[in-house]
């Protein structure tokens, strides 16, 4: 990697608490994260290790071709609740394929709460109530400014991916820091119920992926700790409202996501035609449950939209 990256990084962080300390008139609030953009210590390509974020870890696999002169594309992945990075790698399965097409891959850990299962403080119907007043959105967005410091990272080609509980972050890390991310996608997750609490500053490209028979998540929409979210559908189309798409498509395009269910069970709907170039599209899973059993081709579309394709 250029030399110049680390050092660039570091002189932002000295300075920004520098000026930090010279306007505060005492130390953070308990609930208040520094922000810390040092570069750490770049992996070699082929390898794996912990980047510590804010106290929190960050488990980075550098694809084996990386090239610290090329940009490469960033997937983050967000576990669900009460769940945690090595569970959401396993579930989804995008890692080998990830890193086989030159992506850097990164799995955050939520925090643990007082019962002792891990959370991202994503919206109050998942998972914020009680939660002690973790900022997730602003934590997230600090883990690809030092993933961003630290390697060569596309910044058109950033991508946040959430199962459940990391589903809702992902939008949420979408809607507040469009700015870092180009890409979400969101199984089993959605929207906040109020669309317009969700303001990114330029178009993001969004799948909503849900199992129609998902009991813990309504594809319907429903409540959680007397909080409303929004069905599937109204939050792809959430986002296609914000992304300022055309209509979606008339025609049914069938594909074969999860391979638990016989045939093309998911039905995908697509709204083009939108601002940037971005597209939305939701992938309506037809009989599958919260925890979809993830076909292939799940991990093939998923990963053409994050590097377009290559």
């Amino acid at each position: 990697m250029p030399a110049h990256r680390p050092i660039l990084a570091t002189l932002v962080a000295l300075v920004t608490l520098l000026l930090a300390a010279c306007g505060s008139a005492g130390p953070p609030q308990a609930d208040e994260q520094p922000l810390v953009l040092a570069a750490a210590e770049p992996l070699a390509a082929g390898t794996v290790g912990a980047v510590d974020v804010a106290g929190r870890p960050v488990e980075v696999h550098v694809p084996p071709g990386y090239d610290a002169t090329r940009p490469a594309p960033l997937l983050v992945v967000l576990h669900g609740f009460g769940s945690d990075a090595a569970r959401v790698d396993a579930l989804l399965g995008l890692r080998a394929d990830a890193l086989a097409r030159g992506v850097l891959y990164a799995l955050p850990q939520g925090t643990e709460g007082p019962d002792g299962r891990r959370f991202w403080n994503a919206s109050d119907a998942c998972c914020g109530v009680d939660r002690g007043g973790v900022d997730d959105s602003a934590y997230l967005a600090q883990v690809i400014r030092t993933l961003a410091a630290t390697y060569a990272v596309d910044p058109d080609r950033v991508a946040v991916v959430g199962y459940s509980n990391g589903g809702f972050m992902a939008y949420r890390t979408a809607c507040d820091h469009a700015d870092l991310v180009s890409v979400a996608v969101s199984l089993a997750g959605a929207m906040p119920a109020d669309d317009g609490a969700c303001r990114p500053s330029r178009p993001v490209s969004v799948v909503q992926a849900h199992g129609t028979a998902d009991p813990v998540i309504l594809a319907g929409g429903g409540l959680r700790d007397g909080h409303a979210y929004p069905a599937a559908a109204e939050s792809a189309a959430a986002w296609a409202r914000l992304d300022e798409c055309a209509a979606p498509t008339t025609a049914p395009v069938r594909r074969d996501l999860d391979s638990a269910v016989p045939g093309p069970e998911t039905t995908v709907t697509t709204w083009a035609g939108c601002a940037g170039g971005a597209t939305v599209e939701l992938w309506s899973i037809a009989g599958a449950d919260h925890a979809p059993t993830l076909a292939r081709s799940f991990t093939t579309a998923v990963l053409d939209l994050v590097t377009g394709g290559r």
